[in-house]
């Protein structure tokens, strides 16, 4: 035999061998055949990709985190029971799940100002930024060294000079492109910043898949924000629209918890201090921070969707770049839709990853024809990731609706039970309809030749893996 043939025989072996191991993980079955599927018709790169990043790792490396999970519960048992507290009927399931499931409390008095660009956000950022007396902290999926990273690392630097800690956590694959030098500059001025899973070899393999996505900042346990914006220039784009979420009062204790969580995961340092933390007043509206990822039991965040599609009366309203649902999302909402539940769902006409647009076309095709209205927004790239029901609830964090988010990424959103907030977030959506038109206008995108839909139809089948 020559040594092309063994070649060809042992990566077949090897294929095999990968292709046993994913089928004896157990995971869902739908990941476990696009697995498969990739092994075995492009064994050499599938391999290497299962390797990087299909391995489940997860039991084994982060089982000390659910464990910090466990330890934050002491400084937050004093917020256990809120005077006055009364959850909505219609969602006490979710919100008792939440609390149960993740120690994710409720919190009343939460005072809200919806974001919706980044002329919006940053300048208020910074002024909040200026304002610190105690601590700041960040949560970043992406800190970029640009003109605006430079001037917001700038303005931390300052507080730090003036006696404020701060700390930051920038995940490491978000910000590969930025220079160690950026993050030392901080460092030696005094900010305490870490990164999230660093991906150098050899850990790289087990670490590559499993990313921070959340965008959480808290400033003094009294300001916080949550929502979809990274720290980078192209965010103050007018083309680029997202949401943020600027709150006050007792819901930053949520936003709080979620960070002190994440920074022991990265430095093993316990911060449980009350300074940390702000006594709700006894009125306000009512929301709750819920944090989700690979190490979670149950995917917390979806099963939030779940229960707000599930009860769901006259509408529900989605804003997201990325639709390629789990099976069980997107049961919901078609059987939402065939119930006369009016479903809607925004994306952005050209999105800024190609495979992913790819493989969602299909799926939009599928809503349309289940009764889902779909519209393609045309002010920009839409980034933005809520959903808003009944004028009674939503939701609004760094959660698409994929299976990345809902799976893989440590994610962060706060869900809202409040008519006002809802109002407010069902008027952004409807102002947002008015730069959008609905697919079914589209010929080339609800009637694609054959040819499109064959590569739409195959790049779904890897929708799992995206």
């Amino acid at each position: 035999m020559s040594i092309l043939g063994l070649l060809y025989w042992l990566s077949r072996l090897i294929a095999i061998g990968a292709i046993i191991h994913v089928v004896l993980d157990n995971r869902q079955p739908a990941k476990t055949m696009a697995w498969a599927l990739v092994i075995y018709f492009i064994p050499i790169f599938g391999v290497i990709a299962y390797i990087f990043f299909g391995v489940n790792y997860r039991k084994e490396r982060f089982i000390s985190r659910r464990s910090m999970d466990m330890l934050t519960k002491r400084s937050m048992l004093e917020f256990v029971e809120q005077h006055h507290l009364e959850l909505p009927s219609d969602y006490q399931t979710t919100i008792e799940l939440f609390s149960r499931q993740s120690f994710s409390l409720p919190f009343i008095n939460s005072k809200t100002v919806i974001l919706t660009s980044g002329y919006d956000f940053f300048p208020r950022l910074l002024h909040d930024i200026a304002q610190a007396r105690s601590h700041i902290h960040l949560d970043m999926y992406i800190f970029e060294d640009d003109a605006l990273g430079r001037l917001i690392s700038d303005a931390l630097i300052s507080k730090v000079r003036q006696g404020v800690e701060v700390r930051v956590i920038y995940d490491d694959v978000g910000c590969w492109k930025v220079k160690s030098r950026f993050f030392e500059r901080m460092r030696e001025e005094g900010i305490d910043a870490e990164p999230f899973m660093p991906v150098h070899f050899p850990q790289f393999t087990s670490r590559a898949n499993y990313r921070n996505h959340r965008k959480i900042v808290v400033i003094d346990g009294r300001v916080g924000y949550i929502g979809g914006m990274n720290i980078a220039v192209r965010y103050v784009s007018q083309s680029w629209r997202d949401t943020m979420i600027r709150i006050e009062g007792g819901g930053v204790n949520g936003l709080q918890r979620a960070f002190l969580i994440d920074w022991y995961f990265v430095d093993r340092t316990l911060l449980s201090d009350s300074k940390y933390y702000t006594k709700p007043e006894e009125e306000g509206g009512l929301m709750q921070t819920v944090t989700s990822g690979p190490v979670a039991t149950y995917p917390e965040i979806m099963q939030g969707y779940l229960g707000i599609i599930k009860a769901a009366k006259k509408y529900l309203y989605f804003q997201t770049p990325y639709f390629l649902p789990p099976d069980a999302v997107f049961f919901a909402m078609k059987t939402a839709a065939a119930a006369g539940i009016d479903v809607r769902v925004m994306v952005p006409r050209r999105n800024d990853a190609f495979f992913v647009e790819w493989a969602s076309r299909s799926y939009l095709r599928e809503a349309v024809e289940a009764g889902i209205k779909v519209y393609l927004y045309e002010g920009g790239f839409l980034h933005s990731k809520m959903m808003v029901s009944d004028d009674s609830v939503c939701t609004c964090g760094s959660t698409n609706l994929d299976f990345r988010s809902f799976e893989n990424n440590f994610e962060g959103n706060a869900f809202f039970y409040d008519e006002d907030m809802a109002r407010r977030m069902r008027d952004i959506y409807l102002a947002d309809e008015q730069k959008t038109i609905r697919l079914e206008t589209v010929s080339s995108r609800i009637h694609p030749p054959i040819t499109q839909r064959l590569w739409d139809s195959l790049t779904r089948l890897l929708s799992p893996l995206l």
